[in-house]
Parts: structure tokens; C-alpha cells; sequence
């Protein structure tokens, strides 16, 4: 595996690669766990060569975020990623991808307003800006995001329908399903946040999320069923819930009651210092 940190390598390596057929792009910021190394597994299923990114992005992090505690192992996760035949780390320094004076951004209106881009404001902004950069640097046949996330995978197809990313020869977007730990916990590099007792509290949240859904599904009254979870959630000793709630798919239009079209149940919630997200599908 080939690690660069900077772009005239990069796009000598990526010149090699672009000879053995197409290109498989997986984005993350490191701290990388199983979730991250599935979207690795089906990139190499799909594609002859895989970019593996890592960059702890500052645009996206907000007043009083985690920033500079946000885990930064690269020696651990550049083993890991050689150990699953990846073909390039692209690991680009702060100057690299944001040099002095840098000063555009991308917004993603409508589908980044509500949810998670309400509690973080421009976290949605620096996501847009930062996935497009590495979109016109690697120039991938496709990119790979995880749906643990699913409101930055709708801004990131938004920013690629609307900006013409996703045309012939340019990165298709792919979504894979959440990797889940055994108790049924979304796998997140924030989980190494939480501590023993918090971590065997945490699965309240997708097991509250089930029993909302089968109620969703069984007909019962919306309002009092999220109102329900809610309560679960505090319960189980969740610090707060910053939103709960049934949303179109697609646009992630906040939904007062169930429709004839895909839907996702999105969740996330304080558990001592650390915020969880979560989200499932509900009926089709």
C-alpha cells in the first residue's frame, strides 16, 4: 500500500492505478473499526484498485466540538488498511487540502438543514466542502459511504446530482448498510467515548429504536410512539435527545405521520459527553 500526503503523489499514484481498470474511493477520518473496513471490502468487490482517505476535517467540527480529541491513530489504521489490500492511503495534511487563504465552502440546502445540521450548525457545509475536494482529487469511478449517517449520505448525493459529480466517468455513490456490534450498537469511532457503564447503556438506543418502529409499523399514533422512545431513552440514562424523528428517505422531510414511500427513523441522543446517531428503515 502507498501512502501519500500530498497531491503531486497522489496523482502519480493514482495514475498508475487508473491503468489496472477502475477506482474505488472510501472517505473517513481514521479511528477505523469493522464498519469502516466493510466499506473497504465491498470497494475491492466492485472495483480494481481502492483510495482509502483519512482526514480528521476541522470545517466540519463546530464551537466546543470534539476536534482535538477525536482519536488519531494512523500507524494502527495504515495496518489495518494494508492487511485488506487497499491500494493508496491518501492522508493529506491540514495545509494540503485547505492551503493558506483557502475560502470556498459548498452548502446543501434543504436535506443539511434539519436533524444533525440544526444541532451542528455548518457541519454539513464542511462535509460538502471536504467530500467534493476529495472528489476532484481522486476523481473515483465511485465512492463508498457507510448509512450510519444517513442525513451526510442525502447531502452528499444532493451535492453530487446538483454539482454534476455523478456523471459518466465520475464517482457513483454507494451506500452500505450500518455495521452493527453484537448487542445491536452502531459501530462509531465515538463508541471508544463512552465508558463501561455508558457503553452497556447505549444499547437502549437501537433497541428503543425496534420497538418504535414495530409500533410505526403496527398502526399506533405517531406523536405518542416517538414521545415513547424518547422517554426510553431517558430511562436508560441518556444525558438528552436532540431529535427523534420519521423522515422521508429521500429528502429527509420531517414526516407528522407515516407515507406510501421509504422512510428512516433517525435518532440522535446524549449519553454522558458523547452523541450517538442512529437511523433503520421503517415499512419498505
Amino acid at each position: 500500500m502507498q501512502t501519500v500526503n500530498a497531491l503531486d503523489p497522489l496523482r502519480s499514484a493514482l495514475s498508475a492505478l487508473r491503468a489496472k481498470g477502475t477506482i474505488a474511493l472510501v472517505p473517513t477520518m481514521g479511528a477505523l473499526h469493522d464498519g469502516h473496513l466493510t466499506l473497504v471490502r465491498k470497494a475491492r468487490a466492485r472495483a480494481d484498485a481502492v483510495v482509502v482517505s483519512i482526514f480528521v476535517n476541522p470545517l466540519q467540527f463546530g464551537v466546543n466540538e470534539d476536534l482535538d480529541a477525536y482519536p488519531r491513530v494512523l500507524a494502527r489504521d495504515s495496518e489495518l488498511l494494508a492487511a485488506e489490500g487497499v491500494d493508496v492511503l491518501w492522508a493529506p495534511h491540514v495545509s494540503a487540502m485547505y492551503p493558506e487563504g483557502f475560502a470556498t465552502s459548498i452548502r446543501v440546502s434543504g436535506v443539511s438543514e434539519g436533524l444533525c445540521g440544526a444541532a451542528r450548525p455548518g457541519h454539513f457545509d464542511g462535509v460538502a466542502t471536504v467530500v467534493c475536494k476529495l472528489f476532484n482529487q481522486v476523481a473515483p469511478d465511485m465512492a463508498l459511504f457507510g448509512e450510519k449517517d444517513w442525513q451526510q449520505l442525502a447531502v452528499i448525493r444532493r451535492m453530487a446530482r446538483d454539482l454534476d459529480l455523478t456523471s459518466p466517468h465520475v464517482a457513483r455513490i454507494f451506500g452500505v448498510p450500518i455495521v452493527r456490534e453484537e448487542d445491536g450498537l452502531a459501530m462509531s469511532s465515538r463508541n471508544a467515548y463512552l465508558t463501561a457503564d455508558e457503553r452497556a447503556r447505549a444499547v437502549a438506543l437501537p433497541e428503543a429504536m425496534r420497538t418504535a418502529i414495530a409500533r410505526i409499523e403496527a398502526g399506533e399514533k405517531l406523536a405518542e410512539t416517538l414521545a415513547a422512545l424518547v422517554q426510553e431513552l431517558m430511562q436508560a440514562g441518556f444525558a438528552s435527545i436532540d431529535y427523534a424523528q420519521l423522515c422521508d428517505a429521500e429528502s429527509l422531510d420531517v414526516l407528522a405521520a407515516p407515507i406510501d414511500r421509504a422512510m428512516r427513523l433517525l435518532v440522535a441522543a446524549r449519553l454522558g459527553t458523547t452523541r450517538l446517531i442512529d437511523n433503520m428503515a421503517v415499512g419498505r
